[in-house]
């Protein structure tokens, strides 16, 4: 497929132009080919020059990432973001990003998949960003203890990065947004969720949460973010009929 094609198929998927005026984000193609036909599309996380390596030695033609290069504002070409655009350039590998659209999709999203993992049922949105809910929070099937919550959205045996254990010994309600939204605890308390699951922690939230007695669980920025990529290269090779493979690159973090 070309990748104006490709663009067609996520753009409309994802809904990226409903997120237009809340993500900083250039959400869809930010770097195109030379007009190749793509026959595989590497998903990774994070456009980094590892990941971008690790996809043309596969054989992508495209890389499909949720942390893209451009984030709302022009900036200089040089160092380290000259070298992943040349090397971009020189592979004629695509790139393509998609971040809050990832994040809120109700389906394919981070948030949607990890609701799905602790079992969070009559789903509602959750977690305003620019004016925007991306995440969900809801009952669980279960009462659940942070501890076994941490086990359910661990990837790859992956351990959370803070656990604070501020409330019930068994949790009836939950939200969640993925990655760096640690501030929106602060909505979890107001509207009286037990457990809130994020990727980081933050020290001006430490306080707040064991005040309230909110249950709160740092899964890791790219562990909570690794789901909704993964969710796409499985559909791939259903919806598009294109090779499809995902490039774990974890920070950590």
């Amino acid at each position: 497929m070309k990748t104006k094609q490709i663009d067609n198929f996520f753009r409309t998927l994802l809904k990226l132009d409903d997120f237009n005026n809340v993500d900083t984000s250039l959400n869809g193609i930010q770097v195109d080919n030379d007009g190749s036909s793509v026959c595989k599309i590497a998903f990774a996380v994070d456009a980094c020059l590892e990941t971008f390596k690790r996809a043309a030695q596969s054989g992508a033609g495209m890389i499909f990432v949720h942390h893209g290069l451009f984030w709302g504002k022009p900036v200089r070409i040089d160092g380290v973001l000259r070298g992943r655009l040349d090397f971009l350039v020189k592979n004629n590998l695509a790139l393509y990003a998609a971040h809050l659209p990832l994040d809120a999709h109700s389906k394919f999203g981070n948030n949607a998949v990890l609701s799905g993992l602790l079992e969070i049922e009559n789903r509602e949105p959750f977690g305003l960003c620019h004016g925007v809910k991306i995440g969900f929070k809801g009952r669980l099937r279960k009462p659940l203890s942070i501890e076994e919550a941490a086990r359910r959205i661990s990837f790859n045996g992956s351990s959370p990065v803070g656990v604070y254990p501020f409330g019930k010994a068994e949790n009836n309600t939950c939200a969640v947004i993925s990655g760096g939204a640690a501030m929106e605890a602060v909505q979890a308390v107001e509207e009286g969720v037990d457990l809130y699951v994020t990727g980081e922690g933050a020290h001006s939230i430490y306080h707040t949460a064991l005040e309230a007695g909110l249950n709160m669980l740092a899964g890791g920025h790219y562990a909570t973010e690794v789901w909704g990529v993964r969710k796409l290269t499985e559909l791939c090779g259903t919806e598009l009929n294109i090779d499809a493979e995902f490039i774990d690159v974890p920070t950590g973090l």
